[in-house]
């Protein structure tokens, strides 16, 4: 995991970026939007080049204790390469991670970009102070953006877990014994629902990917935020 999100942080939030200059240059757009449609590009950005990483770490954090079949980062690459078709059984299940990407960055990064504006621009002593490199700029207090992040958070991934459902199910393979009938990603959703229903399947471990979910986006834009400041980029 931590091999995985140091480059898949680096990358999505780089991205971003460097495509909301390029969106607001090339296409014109600004504000809400162009948060929405950059946010989107960045994840999908970082998901394409950090992917086979996710995927080994899927494989080893699936198995249990007497049934290991992974001894390791290197073996389940080996493994994954020889028995699995090659380059593209590490790209199993991309299609529908791409797309629950899509929303779950897009509005990351929208909401949370949004939240800060509306409370600089409508409480600005209340939840802003001036920016450690550039006094002339506000930001906001470091616990205003903990809970912007945390909102941010918790919102992507409800508008994306079922598509996160059946990135993970796709994943795993041939490791569970009904991996033929999750080859695609609509094959995926329809026998997840079909068998579980929406609740119990779609939306299965959704409370417990909260807790995991939020903190995480909480500090990862919180973070973000004062590096920016660190490195005199305001």
């Amino acid at each position: 995991m931590m091999i995985r999100i140091f480059p898949y942080g680096a990358i999505q939030f780089m991205a971003f970026d460097q495509y909301k200059k390029v969106i607001k240059k090339h296409l014109g757009i600004s504000g809400h939007v162009h948060r929405l449609m950059a946010g989107s590009m960045a994840g999908i950005t970082a998901v394409i080049c950090t992917y086979p990483l996710d995927m080994v770490r899927v494989r080893l954090a699936f198995q249990v204790k007497g049934e290991h079949k992974y001894m390791g980062i290197i073996h389940a690459f080996k493994m994954i390469y020889t028995k699995e078709g090659g380059f593209s059984g590490f790209y199993r299940g991309l299609m529908p991670t791409i797309v629950g990407m899509a929303p779950y960055a897009g509005f990351s990064f929208f909401t949370f970009g949004t939240l800060k504006s509306i409370g600089l621009a409508q409480a600005p002593n209340l939840l802003g102070r001036p920016s450690l490199d550039n006094p002339d700029v506000l930001v906001l207090k470091t616990h205003i953006n903990l809970l912007c992040g945390g909102i941010a958070g918790a919102i992507a991934q409800t508008i994306s877990y079922p598509l996160d459902v059946t990135r993970r199910r796709m994943q795993l393979g041939a490791v569970l014994p009904d991996s033929e009938k999750c080859l695609t990603m609509v094959q995926t959703l329809k026998y997840v629902y079909q068998q579980h229903g929406i609740r119990r399947g779609l939306y299965r471990g959704l409370s417990l990917n909260y807790i995991r979910c939020i903190p995480s986006q909480a500090v990862a834009f919180t973070t973000y935020e004062l590096m920016k400041q660190f490195l005199r980029l305001n």
